[in-house]
């Protein structure tokens, strides 16, 4: 089995996350703060650089207003990202 940090189903997942705390209008210093982590534990699993496990997924989905069943079921769907809009 190829390890998963660098795959494309593993990008997209987390591209999941991060439409989700974009489309929240989230920054990662907040989000970090209300997850009581360093923003560069945010920036880490954004930039595929660090592994989610599946608790840190539901505890991050939840710290955006997201249900982490939905985040997951549109990615085994295989639902594309959709690119947040520009503000402005």
């Amino acid at each position: 089995m190829q390890k998963t940090l660098k795959s494309a189903d593993y990008a997209r997942l987390i591209g999941l996350l991060v439409a989700a705390r974009e489309k929240a209008g989230i920054r990662q210093h907040t989000l970090a703060e209300s997850l009581d982590v360093p923003q560069s534990f945010i920036a880490k699993y954004e930039g595929g650089d660090r592994r989610l496990d599946v608790i840190e997924f539901i505890a991050i989905a939840k710290a955006l207003g997201a249900d982490p069943l939905k985040l997951l079921r549109d990615f085994l769907a295989g639902k594309p990202l959709t690119p947040p809009r520009k503000r402005g």
